[in-house]
């Protein structure tokens, strides 16, 4: 039996995620496709993390997290931007194209039809009652996304008070997002900003 390759310290040995190769485009277009038909109802922001870092490995949970901060702070929906910021991380512009393919070609063309279906029934109770339904589980979705990444923060305790900050400005002082994300942005890239070890 091999041996873990561990020092000899009374720490436990902790081990990197084991990633997956880099997608190639078409599991790229698959895997984007794959979120994209997931998220009925919203949600897509859970989904994206569920396929991409739990299913198919190709990112970390610190990886993903980096990615959908950067793709919140551009205009525009933010899995849109999310979808591009992936596919561009593994095969540049070429894969920025191919992950937003994925993301809207398909979602695109049964959402047109749904349209056209939805403007003809949305009037039986049914149909709204199911619709209620969906949102619901999408809402489900969003919140088991955040538990998650809870995880990564737990010891971080400036993390912790800065997204409380963030939630009460939100949320109880309604606050407008942009004055709220010019503000919290340079606080946290102040403190999270490499520093030099300090000279013995």
């Amino acid at each position: 039996m091999r041996r873990a390759n561990c020092h000899p310290t009374p720490i436990l040995c902790m081990t990197e995620p084991k990633l997956a190769p880099r997608p190639s485009l078409d599991q790229l277009f698959w895997g984007m496709l794959q979120v994209a038909l997931s998220a009925f109802g919203g949600g897509l922001s859970a989904w994206s993390q569920r396929i991409v870092v739990e299913q198919r490995s190709w990112m970390t949970n610190e990886q993903f997290l980096t990615g959908l901060t950067v793709a919140r702070l551009f205009p525009g929906p933010n899995q849109i931007n999310m979808a591009v910021y992936i596919g561009a991380e593994f095969h540049g512009l070429a894969g920025a194209l191919v992950a937003l393919a994925g993301m809207l070609l398909v979602p695109f063309t049964l959402l047109m039809a749904v349209g056209l279906a939805y403007f003809q029934l949305h009037g039986i109770p049914a149909v709204d009652r199911v619709l209620a339904g969906v949102v619901a589980a999408a809402a489900g979705m969003a919140l088991s996304m955040g538990f998650k990444i809870l995880d990564q923060y737990t010891k971080d305790w400036f993390a912790l008070v800065l997204a409380a900050a963030v939630f009460v400005a939100l949320t109880w002082l309604h606050l407008r997002l942009i004055p709220v994300v010019l503000i919290s942005a340079p606080v946290a890239m102040v403190w999270y900003w490499p520093r030099r070890p300090a000279q013995p």
